[in-house]
């Protein structure tokens, strides 16, 4: 069996930053490595921003007409990417698209720029759609990065990505564990964008505002963070349960900011927490955020670790592409320990062009 692949990971996550895109080598010896060859960040353009931040409010039929829309496009960025680099002789796309709809209590997820004409567009075998399958099978469809945290950064206790939302893996009694711990850069960005930015820079906004008790002691009481994992997060649970009790407050932006950084430090450390000192790898863009990651560091004494940009920026990208190849090989690419679904299994399309 071939023990050396060459694919383009393709990653778009809730946090909206744009299309993320790895060029990258895999290969087998005993365990999985990786070499990234090239990275970028395809920003949205306002358009494709609005329309992807509204998601969850177009019907099944609108959002089928967006999916026609949003393939088109994520296919002529992944050929853009593909000419600009010179790039030859891949073996795979393996691309995770962008989620329109999760609530996987209903059977339902559904991420959009997963068609098979996306093979045709951009003349490769591509390697999609890996939630839905999951779910058939009773589980959450996410989160999925864990068994590529397993497999390729198994020297850290704890794996956390700050992106849209937190989300943590480790293993818990020689079983990967992982799960939603809470929201992260889908509210701190819509609140910094009502102060025209698109982020909280180094979260010196944050730093600058006044805690609220009060709004933070009622973040903390979600129920969702009683639940034991399996558990995940969308921008629907957000929408309801969380957009509305901020506003409540009528505090400034700066003020909300800094409660919240204090909400997402105390969710994570709380996790954190249960095991003894160890290593933890903080990717996503939320690393950039030196706010957020001092207000971690003084809630623990875990050794926080944020890794070289490319890993930071690029790891869910790097990981689709593991996902795509052990797919590939029908290898199990989705473990029942981190999604809940009936048994291991190996997910996802695979579209020849």
């Amino acid at each position: 069996m071939k023990m050396q692949y060459k694919v383009i990971g393709v990653m778009s996550g809730t946090s909206l930053d744009g299309v993320d895109l790895v060029l990258m080598n895999l290969s087998f010896n005993d365990k999985w490595s990786f070499k990234m060859l090239y990275s970028e960040t395809i920003p949205y353009s306002e358009k494709w921003f609005s329309i992807l931040k509204n998601l969850v409010k177009y019907d099944l039929h609108e959002l089928k007409a967006i999916d026609e829309d949003y393939t088109n496009y994520l296919g002529a960025v992944i050929k853009e990417f593909i000419t600009k680099n010179n790039i030859t002789a891949i073996d795979a796309v393996c691309s995770h698209g962008h989620t329109a709809l999760h609530q996987p209590e209903k059977k339902l997820t559904y991420q959009i720029g997963n068609l098979p004409k996306l093979a045709k567009i951009i003349n490769e075998t591509v390697v999609c759609d890996f939630r839905v399958q999951d779910v058939k099978l009773g589980g959450q469809g996410a989160p999925l990065v864990p068994i590529g945290d397993k497999l390729l950064f198994a020297e850290y206790d704890f794996c956390i990505n700050l992106g849209g939302f937190a989300n943590i893996s480790t293993d818990i009694k020689g079983e990967r564990i992982a799960y939603d711990i809470c929201p992260v850069n889908i509210v701190l960005n819509h609140y910094v964008g009502k102060l025209g930015f698109k982020y909280d820079n180094k979260g010196d906004i944050a730093k600058s505002g006044n805690l609220n008790k009060e709004l933070l002691e009622k973040l903390n009481e979600q129920p969702f963070y009683n639940l034991n994992y399996p558990k995940s997060l969308g921008l629907e649970w957000v929408n309801t349960n969380i957009f509305p009790l901020i506003d409540t407050f009528k505090l400034s932006e700066k003020d909300i900011l800094k409660t919240f950084v204090e909400h997402i430090a105390t969710q994570i450390t709380k996790e954190i927490n249960k095991k003894r000192k160890g290593k933890v790898l903080i990717t996503g863009g939320g690393a950039y955020n030196s706010y957020l990651i001092q207000s971690l560091k003084f809630k623990t004494d875990h050794e926080i670790i944020i890794p070289n940009p490319q890993v930071v920026e690029f790891k869910e990208a790097l990981i689709f592409g593991l996902l795509g190849v052990l797919k590939l090989t029908e290898r199990v690419n989705c473990l029942k320990s981190v999604t809940g679904a009936i048994k291991n299994h190996s997910s996802g399309e695979i579209f020849i062009a």
